[in-house]
């Protein structure tokens, strides 16, 4: 009997606001070029004043809920489980997602004292993003936020892997990855950052003792996590901890492992303007592909057109009308 969502997400949940900078402006203000660094809500709010006068893109964010946007988008079912505030942040957060088609635990659960977090999201003239992020709210995301009726509903559940760096959240994973196995519900998830990785090696290991059915990362993330130095070895490290994964490595396309094989993924050139969101898509896609019945070689393939497009827009996700345009080309793979 199939299953009423395809992934249930669990993710930060974040307002992202988009802005095209100079190169200029990152040594002017101090930030590190390319890079996803939390900051607290002071220097948050100083940048925002700071940027006040150049136009921003508004809209929900967090790695993982632009994957559970962009399948939906493409004609899945999703669910996404995150923590907001109640306040007018959240509430743009809450009816964004639904205008997307995502179910999420958001009707129920505001709460009424704290702060939605908020991402800048700086866009380079070569396409590079760099991030600050106040976390909010989203910081005490804790295993409360996860409906057991839903994520036993669903055929994949998604874990973002920013989610690792704070205890509670870090045990809302092992509770939902147990949820997951008691009800026949796949786990996936993606490593999201190399610095991540970096600092929270051994929480990712320990994660991982059990191997999850599909990881995404990239090459950065691999090599980190496995402690190699070329994608060759780092692949053949991570079959311990995944059944299947996926390596994006940008420009030169992806690796998938099957379980078996190793399928080369070709890129799609194009001429990026924003790299932001560019692995959620791939995420997206991907699992889009596999819980439609599609093979991992045509998944990985509609993956990588669909990332391919997304970096051709400001912000992290297709509009409604191009998802649907780019959802036919699995059809015809």
């Amino acid at each position: 009997m199939s299953k009423k969502y395809d992934v249930f997400g669990m993710g930060n949940a974040l307002v992202d606001f988009e802005f095209e900078v100079d190169d200029s402006f990152f040594e002017e203000n101090g930030i590190q070029k390319g890079l996803m660094t939390l900051v607290d809500e002071e220097r948050q709010n100083f940048l925002m004043d700071v940027l006040h006068n150049i136009p921003a893109k508004k809209q929900c964010g967090g790695s993982a809920a632009n994957t559970v946007i962009a399948l939906s988008q493409f004609g899945g079912k999703s669910y996404y489980s995150c923590k907001v505030a109640d306040d007018d942040t959240g509430h743009f957060y809450a009816k964004d997602l639904k205008e997307n088609g995502v179910d999420s635990n958001l009707d129920e659960q505001r709460v009424p004292v704290g702060i939605t977090g908020k991402c800048l999201v700086m866009i380079s003239p070569d396409a590079e993003r760099t991030m600050n992020t106040f976390l909010g709210i989203t910081a005490e995301y804790d295993s409360q936020r996860i409906d057991e009726e839903a994520l036993a509903n669903s055929e994949y559940l998604y874990i973002e892997g920013y989610l690792i760096t704070g205890p509670d959240s870090r045990d809302a994973i092992r509770h939902a990855m147990k949820l997951a196995r008691k009800h026949n519900t796949k786990i996936a998830m993606t490593f999201s950052d190399p610095g991540i990785i970096a600092g929270f090696k051994e929480e990712f290991h320990s994660l991982l003792e059990e191997p999850i059915d599909m990881l995404f990362c990239n090459e950065a993330e691999a090599l980190s996590f496995t402690d190699t130095e070329t994608v060759i070895d780092a692949r053949e490290a991570l079959k311990p901890f995944a059944k299947h994964f996926a390596i994006t490595q940008g420009k030169n396309g992806a690796i998938i492992y099957d379980g078996l094989t190793y399928i080369d993924i070709e890129p799609y050139p194009v001429e990026a303007i924003n790299t932001n969101g560019a692995g959620d898509m791939f995420a997206g896609a991907f699992l889009y592909g596999l819980t439609q019945n599609h093979g991992f070689a045509q998944s990985g393939i509609f993956a990588a057109y669909a990332s391919s497009k997304v970096v051709t827009v400001m912000g992290p996700r297709l509009d409604m009308t191009d998802a649907k345009e780019v959802s036919r080309i699995i059809t015809e793979l």
